[in-house]
């Protein structure tokens, strides 16, 4: 998958789409083109893609919309046949008899060129048979979209989604929103195979719901103004390797370990010590100098045994954690992985949460533990990271039909908890107090795997430990933990991935990433 963003203070920005317009009026000014020279730079783009995948051979249907997502698709059209591509067929939608200055200026190129196979429906619409041989290029609505496909709009994306034939969107499948699409019958969206979007992908674009919507995604450079898109303002962001680049801090020559932090990790129960070894074998992967593991007495042997590297600390209660004092000196405190949802567990969490001066990072049965007495959500410390899949955050914050609707509540549940939130998925969000969202693309299905979430505190607690900012340690922790699964499924397949192959690559994926 192909991502170009543009970066403002090392942060990859998702421009939203009401500003898109601005920054392609700057552009053209910037650049002293014209509106529609832009368009064919963006139709230009299209038809390399599609020249790219799919023989002349093959038939191309155009659906085209009144505005200027229409103009890219007549744009696109046009160039098809000067590629010599015999069987392209437009249908230009000009119901309401009014066109955007692009789309008319692009329709009469067209319409000046021999043998082009052109109809604009203006009332009835004779629908042309489609198979899974063809392919369908949607450019009916893009961005700019402001309501839901209506009347005969809907039942054009029902016949084209039913048809079987490969579908190409320009910008953004047809009746989707770039942001927000909650109240959105899906089934009235053009389903896309493939969109071909321009210079950065739509926030909407990291919802699972959208996924079977958008299909693959690809961004398409169309040379938009850097001067604008860095003016612009915007809450959401993309994580790539130069952001965490340029935050990671080389170890210095004359050090020793206790510059890399004292971590300590409640973890674990009977039965469910294999939580607590992958926490603390992700801890010291990934750089911290010290780590301690406090948890059942049951699991002394278990854990000394497994990861040499760590101390433990027992806890009273030979079965489960019932005391979570802090007992030295350390630089951060994980809690969670495997410790079960006991009552005395539950009361170690809040005298924990009552009495902590730093920030925790909360995942896995912690949470499960605040979801069971809720009241601990205001004794979370500042800035605390808690790290939920989509079921513990809804049993945190109610049940969630969407993973839309979950980022919205978790960017108000960081604000007023004042908190960092990390939503695991494919597209990981890490959600700030302040309301910015970042995106991590790094990862793969095979990481949906038992322990990978037991990993990921492991490694956010040793960036913590290290004396990154709790933000910082977040943002980074998700990216490597990431790539160190990127790397493990290029050695044994997304299938066979467990989690200690996590913990394997994750030297080599901060290593990849600095260098």
């Amino acid at each position: 998958m192909l991502s170009l963003c543009y970066k403002t203070n090392n942060d990859m920005k998702l421009i939203t789409s009401q500003s898109i317009k601005d920054i392609e009026r700057a552009t053209c000014e910037e650049q002293n083109i014209t509106s529609d020279e832009l368009m064919e730079r963006a139709a230009s783009a299209v038809v390399n893609e599609l020249m790219s995948k799919f023989l002349p051979s093959k038939r191309f249907v155009i659906i085209a919309g009144p505005g200027n997502n229409g103009g890219d698709a007549l744009a696109v059209a046009r160039l098809l046949n000067e590629q010599r591509c015999k069987r392209v067929e437009v249908f230009l939608f000009n119901v309401k008899g009014r066109l955007s200055q692009g789309c008319k200026s692009q329709r009469d190129k067209l319409l000046a060129m021999d043998n082009i196979d052109f109809t604009e429906v203006t009332r009835q619409f004779d629908p042309p048979m489609l198979s899974k041989d063809d392919v369908v290029i949607d450019g009916l609505f893009g961005c700019g979209l402001n309501m839901s496909l209506q009347g005969g709009f809907q039942s054009l994306a029902r016949l084209v989604n039913e048809s079987g034939a490969y579908v190409v969107s320009i910008d953004i499948p047809s009746g989707l929103f770039g942001e927000w699409n909650d109240d959105v019958i899906q089934r009235d969206i053009i389903h896309a195979d493939m969109t071909l979007t321009f210079q950065f992908p739509r926030v909407s674009f990291f919802f699972e719901e959208n996924s079977d919507i958008i299909g693959k995604w690809e961004v398409c450079d169309i040379r938009l103004s850097e001067e604008k898109m860095r003016a612009t303002p915007t809450d959401y962001f993309l994580l790539e390797a130069k952001n965490i680049r340029n935050v990671l801090k080389a170890r210095k020559k004359f050090s020793d370990k206790r510059d890399y932090g004292s971590t300590v990790i409640m973890a674990g129960s009977m039965g469910m010590m294999g939580a607590a070894i992958l926490a603390a074998k992700a801890a010291m992967r990934a750089g911290a100098g010290l780590v301690t593991v406090h948890s059942a007495k049951c699991g002394m042997d278990v854990i000394q045994a497994a990861v040499p590297e760590v101390m433990f600390e027992p806890d009273r209660n030979d079965r489960y954690i019932t005391d979570m004092s802090i007992h030295h000196n350390h630089q951060a405190v994980a809690v969670g992985p495997g410790i079960r949802t006991y009552d005395e567990t539950i009361n170690a969490l809040e005298h924990l949460m009552r009495n902590s001066t730093m920030p925790l990072v909360l995942d896995a049965d912690a949470l499960n533990c605040i979801s069971r007495r809720p009241a601990l959500l205001t004794m979370l410390p500042s800035m605390s990271i808690i790290t939920p899949h989509k079921g513990e955050f809804d049993r945190l914050f109610g049940e969630h039909r969407t993973s839309e609707s979950r980022l919205k509540t978790a960017i108000e549940m960081a604000k007023q908890y004042s908190i960092i939130i990390v939503i695991k998925g494919h597209y990981t969000a890490i959600v700030r107090p302040d309301g910015r969202v970042y995106f991590n693309q790094t990862g793969n299905p095979g990481m949906a795997t038992a322990g990978s979430g037991d990993v990921l505190t492991g490694v956010i607690t040793a960036f913590v430990s290290q004396g990154y900012k709790p933000e910082l340690a977040a943002a980074i922790g998700v990216y490597i933990h990431g790539l160190a699964g990127d790397l493990a499924a290029e050695q044994v397949g997304e299938e066979g991935l467990i989690a200690s192959d996590i913990i394997d690559n994750l030297g080599k994926a901060i290593k990849t990433t600095m260098n």
